[in-house]
């Protein structure tokens, strides 16, 4: 790895933290693997990089969204002739297996060529006046200088489509990526700017709470996107609101798959173990409750277990690895945490207790774990474990099972098995997520439809669609007398 990858990017230059503080970024698959020193900023190099996007705001304006879509494009041109050495990255320090960190470089060239695209879509509308001989039209304008914070579960994917909606959309941008996950967004950063970025359109903010919180903070910030947990979302909304800072906010899910009586049980046993784990549930929208009618409980159950149990546990980058890491040490405490919380409670593991190969590196690994008979009120059942665990509740008829998946304060994604369309139409519109399968997993997005929640999972407009410009432009009213 180059030096460079653990320096901020500010104003078109790689430099460190203005105190030098440095974090180390570590192998989830290996612990021992110390991939680099990366920047931990201060509150000092947050101001350097909002008042660089600030000062570069009026020129990339004016450049214009057909120009600027082309940069966007041009980048995702240039991501895709690097997609090895970016799924590499991924799997290194996020610890995906190479098929889903190589899935995750598709998608994202995807969802930047979509809003590449976008770019000669920002209209507004011409309207009748009440007066003669007078124009009246809208139009989007860029919101300003925003800051973009996001997480270590998609490195490349979520700083990309944050990233290029707010440049197309004639925002500049501070990027401050999770400091568990900076390696993939520097390379990402390098590409925009090798795509022909002026200087300052784009900073890289690397670091952690300190960093976030100034760029939240910072009177020049135009507006914050955030994708995380509900907890420092919350932080972020209570921070922004004396001022009224426009924020957007997606906070994570507790999806449920409902399987009816009627469901194809194999697909519906398949659809859940690859929403349950895999990337090891590290997925806002990954599955982590299976709702199924009592007259087919027994055998969705066997089937659940018959296959978590075949799943080979093991380092990112081994061929034989079904299942990688969770990304540290926290995480694994998180998980285990919350399936012992569970069991004491009367939960049954039904499958992901036995003990791990003992071959394994020092690695943040745990088995897939399925369980049943959870109490309503666990964290399992309630909170976003985030990770590789999921509970299989029993429900008397689909409007029990509605009734459950609505229970927990999140609104994120969920599906349903059946075969029958009346079911399934019945179903899509009673269940509150924001966004609704059938007959697939609760996982897997277009990049040109909406990809958003409702209750504590989302605020704001969603992202990922024509509807992410409602968070990055402003619409402006005008009326022309000539």
């Amino acid at each position: 790895m180059e030096r460079r990858y653990g320096l901020n990017f500010i104003n078109g230059e790689w430099r460190p933290a203005t105190d030098g503080s440095t974090v180390p970024n570590i192998n989830p698959s290996c612990v021992d693997d110390v991939i680099g020193q990366f920047a931990d900023s201060t509150a000092e190099d947050a101001s350097v990089a909002v008042e660089a996007a600030e000062e570069a705001g009026a020129t990339w304006r004016d450049l214009g969204p057909v120009a600027r879509g082309a940069l966007i494009y041009r980048s995702a041109e240039l991501l895709a002739e690097r997609a090895t050495e970016f799924a590499a990255a991924i799997v290194r320090e996020q610890g995906k297996l190479t098929r889903e960190a190589l899935a995750e470089v598709t998608r994202s060239g995807e969802i930047l060529k979509f809003l590449a695209g976008e770019a000669r879509r920002l209209n507004g509308a011409t309207m009748p006046a009440d007066d003669s001989r007078t124009f009246a039209y809208t139009y989007r304008a860029p919101l300003g200088a925003v800051g973009l914070i996001t997480p270590w579960n998609f490195p490349l994917a979520i700083p990309a489509w944050k990233t290029a909606a707010a440049l197309v959309a004639g925002c500049t941008v501070v990027l401050k990526p999770s400091p568990l996950a900076p390696w993939t967004s520097a390379l990402l950063a390098e590409v925009f700017h090798e795509a022909g970025l002026p200087a300052g359109v784009l900073n890289l903010l690397l670091g952690g709470r300190e960093a976030g919180t100034a760029i939240v903070a910072h009177p020049r910030i135009a507006g914050v996107s955030f994708t995380g947990s509900v907890p420092v979302g919350l932080a972020i909304q209570t921070a922004a609101a004396p001022r009224l800072l426009p924020t957007q906010l997606e906070l994570g899910g507790n999806n449920a798959v409902l399987v009816l009586p009627d469901a194809d049980l194999d697909a519906a046993a398949d659809a859940v173990v690859s929403g349950a784990f895999g990337q090891a549930g590290q997925r806002c929208s990954a599955t982590s409750r299976v709702i199924v009618d009592t007259a087919v409980f027994d055998k969705l159950l066997t089937a659940l277990v018959e296959r978590a149990r075949r799943l080979r546990v093991g380092p990112a980058d081994n061929a034989g690895t079904d299942m990688g890491p969770v990304v540290s040490d926290s995480a694994l405490r998180r998980c285990r945490s919350a399936v012992e919380q569970a069991r004491a409670h009367g939960a049954r593991i039904r499958s992901g207790d036995e003990p791990l190969p003992a071959e394994l590196p020092a690695g943040h690994f745990m088995r897939p774990v399925v369980m049943s008979d959870v109490p309503a009120d666990s964290d399992l059942v309630r909170g976003e474990v985030f990770g590789p665990v999921v509970s299989v509740i029993v429900a008397k008829g689909a409007a029990e099972a509605v009734s459950i998946a609505n229970s927990v304060p999140y609104g994120l994604s969920a599906a349903v098995f059946t075969r029958d369309l009346a079911s399934a139409h019945d179903t899509v519109q009673r269940l509150k997520a924001g966004m609704v399968h059938v007959n697939r997993p609760t996982v897997g997005a277009y990049a040109h439809m909406p990809h958003m929640g409702t209750k504590m999972s989302q605020f704001g407009p969603p992202e990922c669609s024509p509807e992410v410009m409602d968070f990055f432009t402003e619409l402006r009213s005008v009326c022309l007398r000539y």
